[in-house]
């Protein structure tokens, strides 16, 4: 009983990655939190130019790429299933396809991005794109890093993959959920509501 109830408290103060890497997940869906109300106050300002402005996107490049990370993210979970099993070669394929995942959906917005500039819809076109840019370019800066933690567990996967903990393991899978869970927040917002 007593072990039981160590394992509990350690856990609670101890969640998968360590309690600073939750710190900075909290930290940073406030700081988007705080961006998406900022804008939602703008966005009932000017209602005609946020709506005008929205439509201006393609919703069928956010879509594809909202399937795109969330898949992604279901892999990043697959992945940690296997690691904790010891099945290092699966846990290695799915981190695999995390990755692809993560980089797809940089492709998929680096066209969009593209459209964008080409049409003239850059950050200073109007408030609606201002947020649009900063928002959305945080996010792909979150991505590109998640993808280098990412990057970091493969080469450990194959290299030596005994000598991974579990923490850093979960870590990087806590990270990469961050990713998704920050374009769930996004996507709605920006490309479906105005």
């Amino acid at each position: 009983m007593a072990r039981t109830q160590i394992i509990n408290y350690k856990n609670l103060y101890y969640p998968p990655g360590g309690i600073l890497l939750w710190i900075i997940i909290y930290l940073e869906l406030i700081t988007f939190g705080i961006a998406l109300v900022f804008m939602g106050i703008h966005a009932s300002d000017m209602p005609e130019l946020f709506h005008a402005s929205r439509l201006l996107l393609d919703r069928s490049l956010g879509t594809i790429n909202t399937i795109v990370l969330l898949s992604s993210g279901w892999s990043m979970a697959q992945s940690l299933h296997f690691f904790r099993k010891g099945n290092f070669a699966k846990s290695r394929l799915f981190l695999v396809g995390s990755m692809l995942g993560g980089l797809l959906f940089i492709v998929i917005k680096g066209i969009e991005y593209y459209d964008k500039v080409d049409a003239g819809l850059t950050m200073g076109f109007n408030t609606f794109f201002s947020y649009y840019w900063m928002l959305t370019l945080f996010h792909v800066i979150h991505v590109f890093v998640g993808l280098v933690i990412l990057g970091t567990m493969l080469l450990g996967l194959r290299k030596n993959p005994e000598r991974i903990q579990l923490d850093d393991f979960e870590a990087a899978g806590a990270f990469w959920h961050l990713c998704d869970l920050i374009w769930l927040l996004l996507f709605p917002v920006i490309y479906l509501l105005y």
